[in-house]
């Protein structure tokens, strides 16, 4: 049995897959062996690839500029899905206490509503026997629930351990 666990550990270590970024801006994957675009990389997301940038000279793990790049351009492109006010709130979290938080705080938000959407989606394939109203009515009271548990942990974080309350600002 450890012999099968080490085997899976190796295979899954080795599953991700390499993009090395030149100089020039190419992107070249060493699955595949041949250089790919911007939209090439968005397409291995889409299909839930594992994936990493790598400096093609230093070997520096860029991933996050080339997340970062495609969604600027997509932002770009179409309807954007982030608002100015929506990007101004989170560049006024970085340097902030709360900017650790902040990170895991929406990527627990994200996984929550990509859950809700599996189970709407579910529940969409199942739908017989079941009026749309009470299946919505279902999901609103699951959001709820989900925002005030979030609301719970996020007000949480200002309060003093002793107390279970928020410190009193000056008056």
């Amino acid at each position: 049995m450890l012999q099968s666990i080490m085997t899976l550990s190796v295979c899954s270590m080795a599953s991700t897959r390499v993009i090395k970024k030149y100089p020039n801006r190419r992107l070249y994957d060493t699955e595949i062996s041949s250089y790919i675009t911007i939209e090439d990389v968005r397409q291995l997301i889409v299909d839930n690839e594992d994936f990493e940038v790598r400096d093609a000279r230093s070997g520096e793990d860029l991933t996050r500029q080339v997340l970062l790049q495609i969604i600027t351009e997509h932002e770009q492109d179409g309807e954007p899905m982030l608002s100015t006010q929506l990007l101004s709130q989170i560049i006024r979290f970085y340097g902030d206490s709360l900017q650790g938080f902040m990170g895991s705080y929406l990527e627990r938000s994200m996984q929550g509503f990509l859950e809700q959407q599996q189970q709407f989606r579910k529940q969409m394939g199942g739908m017989i026997g079941q009026t749309p109203w009470a299946m919505m009515n279902q999901l609103t009271e699951r959001n709820l629930a989900m925002w005030k548990e979030l609301q719970n942990l996020s007000g949480s974080v200002g309060q003093s351990p002793a107390s279970g309350k928020k410190p009193e600002g000056k008056r």
